[in-house]
């Protein structure tokens, strides 16, 4: 078949009126919502109830219409140690404060990508990467490096913002913005003059819309709390910097992100390494590729040692929001739609874009068949409250061994042979290769 004929418009028409169930299918999707249709309330009932080893957390967070969720999530892991170390039922730190830096950050890297290769055509592969712009996206990674760079602060001294809660307009309008500073970076550049103080003046225009839309953040401010006994306490004069070696002063460095990518890129037992538009200039992505095995044992370990984890996933796939639950036997959608296949091997998902880590959560759980083997994992997501089990979710482990990616573990954790695998060269990979 090479065009679409009129006998084969009539062959597709008599097949499909031959078949009853579709046409049943097609007045039920025709006033329901296909997700409310697609959804197995048997299958995902099995996926309920208490997990074998659980880490407990200080409520669930909501990072409204804004893509923050890497940046929650590594907050929501942080903030269990201030919230320990303070004796606090309820704590959350500033993801408006880190989400200001992080976003300056991406701007100024992306101007600096676009005067490192001034001379690659505006067409060529890199540079239409280039100039995708930032995203409010991201991954541990940079969230290592702001948290490093400027510190944390309670979300009380640095509160959301509309703006930072609904984020799409704001981020649109500064990637115009930055497009044509990046054609007259270029022109600069192709002319022989000095593009840096131009390039400054470009940052003090997207410093002063982020102050208008978010707020400017705060350098020194006082901590005031009462605990769970109601005692009070105040620190006065603290510095963000200060405030996380003194309430959170955790090693960072000491975790790294570990991923089950089998694509024909990254080979397996490897680290791999790359600059994306949304790494600060001079920092890279860093992770180590390993066996999907390899990765769930590591959880394993980490949740047992009452350590929550920073993990990504394709929350796109098999998902059902409302009833908090990720699994392919509780999330219809192919049999709605003429019951086709869309299976494909992890790493093809990957490579023709079907799937790719699009979500970070926490994992805070697990659950063990009578075998030992992990069946079902607890998740605690920042979509609020009103979705899920009060904010957590849940995910088969079917889900889990073909749609998460990436987790973040306690080196502690890892075997000799694994600690080992860092210190080799790690493969370098284009930034577009590794799209989100």
């Amino acid at each position: 078949m090479k065009d679409i004929t009129e006998d084969l418009l009539q062959q597709f028409q008599s097949d499909y009126e031959a078949d009853k169930s579709a046409q049943v299918l097609h007045a039920a999707l025709a006033k329901t919502d296909m997700a409310d249709l697609a959804y197995v309330p048997e299958a995902g009932a099995k996926l309920k109830g208490a997990f074998s080893v659980e880490v407990k957390t200080h409520g669930i967070t909501a990072q409204q219409k804004s893509g923050r969720c890497w940046l929650f999530a590594a907050l929501n892991i942080l903030r269990e140690k201030v919230a320990e170390k303070c004796s606090l039922e309820h704590f959350e730190l500033s993801q408006n404060y880190l989400s200001f830096y992080d976003k300056l950050e991406k701007a100024n890297n992306f101007l600096e990508m676009v005067i490192e290769h001034a001379d690659e055509p505006v067409k060529g592969q890199l540079m239409q990467y280039v100039l995708r712009g930032m995203t409010d996206g991201g991954y541990w990674s940079e969230a290592v490096d702001i948290i490093e760079k400027y510190g944390v602060v309670p979300k009380q001294v640095q509160p959301e913002t509309y703006q930072s809660e609904h984020t799409a307009r704001f981020v649109a309008a500064i990637n115009r913005l930055l497009r044509r500073d990046a054609m007259e970076l270029r022109e600069l550049v192709k002319a022989g003059k000095d593009p840096y103080a131009r390039k400054q003046q470009m940052m003090a225009e997207v410093y002063k819309a982020q102050c208008i839309a978010f707020g400017q953040p705060v350098t020194k401010f006082d901590f005031a709390y009462r605990d769970k006994d109601g005692n009070y306490h105040e620190d006065r004069g603290l510095m963000p910097k200060a405030f996380y070696q003194k309430y959170v002063d955790v090693s960072l460095r000491d975790y790294t992100p570990i991923i089950n990518e089998p694509t024909f890129d990254k080979p397996l037992d490897t680290p791999i390494q790359f600059h994306a538009v949304e790494n600060m200039t001079g920092r890279d992505m860093k992770a180590l590729n390993l066996t999907q095995e390899a990765l769930e044992e590591l959880c394993v370990k980490q949740l047992k040692a009452g350590q929550a984890i920073w993990f990504a996933c394709d929350a796109g796939a098999f998902g059902a929001r409302k009833e908090g639950v990720w699994d392919p036997d509780s999330v219809k959608y192919e049999a709605l739609l003429g019951d086709f296949s869309t299976a494909m091997p992890k790493g093809k998902r990957l490579e023709y874009n079907s799937s790719s880590a699009n979500h970070a959560m926490l994992l805070t759980g697990v659950h063990f068949d009578a075998a030992g083997r992990p069946d079902r994992w607890k998740i605690e997501n920042s979509w609020g409250e009103e979705v899920g089990d009060k904010g957590y979710f849940v995910c088969s482990e079917s889900y889990f061994k073909e749609y998460v990616y990436e987790a973040v573990i306690d080196r502690k954790h890892f075997t000799p042979e694994q600690l080992a695998l860092l210190e080799k060269e790690p493969v370098i990979i284009n930034a577009w290769d590794e799209d989100d």
